[in-house]
């Protein structure tokens, strides 16, 4: 397993949470992972396919559709684990299940990457809608034939309108609190996924044939060629980001049955269903604009005769990202504010509970830490998103980050201490194969997503 799990027992008890009723179905699981997956990735699938061609673009998908079930169902069975000195132990976090089988140094890395991926999520969240919120405003000075250079606004005003929101509602206390904003995101991720597929195909029937080829994108050299595919890999890979939140979503599952067969089941559904949409989109958008496929799908409708169902799905791209922005954050709250409390036990600006009563509303608790810190929080997104406001460049870095690390070697190494595989046995040389495949892929989008992040920031 690694190091002694035991010489550091107080860092698996940072993600242990409190006396928690676990109501959660798979229904309920289902609602958190396509309202953490079929998000503002999906806006961008229609690009990626337009760089990659009909035959790559398609099977691209199909490839990292199939990798993160995959390590989704091998991390199900790591939820409930014995452990020598803590009893029967829930893995409540991936930070948690990673330490329980790794060892501390393993288990420290992954809960900086996956914090990281939070933060950047957030991050991602804010540019999307504000890049909707914009959208909506264009159209409605083009459509209400004033001049539209008086009602322009830059991108700044809405990426602060956003973090305002987010200030208020990551006062949330906890990710089981959220269930009912899970199953609103969800809806909303449909509609707007299922209107920028219908409008997408409305276009291609107006055009009268399918835009796009084989090859994808003609560009003017192999090097910038290569650096797009990499761009649109990227992309791709950020699209199915839920490794990183599956624990969490786990810990909040009734019993019995038992949750890993629940969480499997929620997994193969989600996946299939995502992917189902996902294909659709990406398929329908290139079909519809070709070459000229736009970065972020709905960006190509704003002046067509359906702009105000184009402005009903921003608007719901807007709100389904609330629920998002939530869901990416909270682990990440839960994460800090333990750590918080384990090592300031007697602070009362860490641990102190006030209660408020609003007239019409539930007793609401406020911890001064927590409002402080998850203010600091959404306000840093909210800057860095001002800063780097480049929609497909910042989604194709973030993926490129996580998915070899999150998405593969941790679920493969964590599987292989589990069962004690042996070494160069068929299964073991598979599990290692699958791992140098994951990095090989990781750092070629790596490159290409920063080298294009750079170019646009220069430019």
């Amino acid at each position: 397993m690694g190091e002694d799990v035991a010489s550091d027992t107080p860092l698996l008890l940072l993600t242990q949470p409190q006396a928690i009723k676990r109501t959660g179905t798979m229904w309920s699981a289902v609602a958190h992972i396509v309202t953490g997956v079929i998000g503002s990735g999906v806006l961008s699938l229609a690009w990626s396919i337009a760089q990659l061609g009909w035959i790559a673009g398609p099977l691209s998908i199909f490839l990292i559709a199939s990798i993160t079930l995959f390590s989704s169902l091998l991390l199900c069975n790591t939820y409930r684990h014995p452990h020598p000195e803590l009893g029967p132990h829930r893995s409540s976090s991936y930070l948690d299940v990673v330490h329980l089988h790794l060892g501390v140094s393993p288990g420290r890395l992954s809960g900086l990457i996956v914090n990281v991926s939070l933060y950047g999520f957030g991050i991602a969240f804010i540019i999307t809608a504000a890049i909707s919120l914009r959208e909506i405003q264009n159209s409605y000075c083009h459509h209400s034939e004033r001049d539209g250079a008086a009602c322009e606004s830059g991108d700044a005003y809405y990426i602060l309108l956003f973090g305002a929101i987010q200030i208020v509602l990551s006062q949330i206390p906890n990710f089981h609190n959220i269930k009912w904003l899970s199953v609103f995101a969800a809806t909303m991720s449909f509609a707007y996924s299922f209107i920028g597929i219908g409008l997408s195909i409305a276009r291609t029937i107006e055009n009268g044939h399918v835009e796009g080829s084989i090859e994808g994108v003609s560009v003017t050299s192999g090097t910038e060629k290569l650096w797009l595919v990499s761009q649109a890999l990227g992309d791709l890979s950020f699209s199915y980001p839920y490794s990183t939140i599956l624990m969490e979503i786990q810990d909040t599952l009734k019993s019995p049955p038992p949750e890993n067969q629940t969480m499997r089941k929620a997994s193969i559904t989600s996946v299939s269903i995502i992917t189902l949409v996902y294909l659709a989109s990406s398929g329908a958008g290139y079909a519809a604009f070709g070459d000229n496929t736009p970065g972020n799908l709905l960006t190509g409708f704003g002046s067509s005769k359906y702009y105000w169902l184009v402005n009903f799905a921003n608007a719901c791209i807007v709100l389904h990202l609330v629920g998002s922005y939530q869901v990416y954050s909270q682990p990440l709250f839960a994460v800090v504010e333990s750590w918080f409390r384990f090592n300031f036990p007697d602070s009362e600006f860490v641990n102190h509970i006030y209660f408020l009563r609003l007239p019409l509303l539930p007793v609401f608790e406020l911890n001064l830490f927590s409002l402080s810190f998850r203010t600091a929080f959404v306000a840093s997104t909210t800057v860095i998103a001002m800063i780097f406001p480049y929609f497909n460049q910042i989604l194709g870095v973030l993926g490129s980050l996580i998915f070899w690390p999150l998405t593969i070697y941790f679920p493969v190494e964590i599987y292989l201490s589990q069962t004690s595989t042996e070494a160069w046995t068929t299964k073991w040389v598979l599990l290692q194969t699958l791992n140098i495949f994951g990095f090989m892929f990781g750092l070629f989008t790596l490159i290409g997503c920063i080298q294009g992040l750079v170019t646009q920031r220069i430019g």
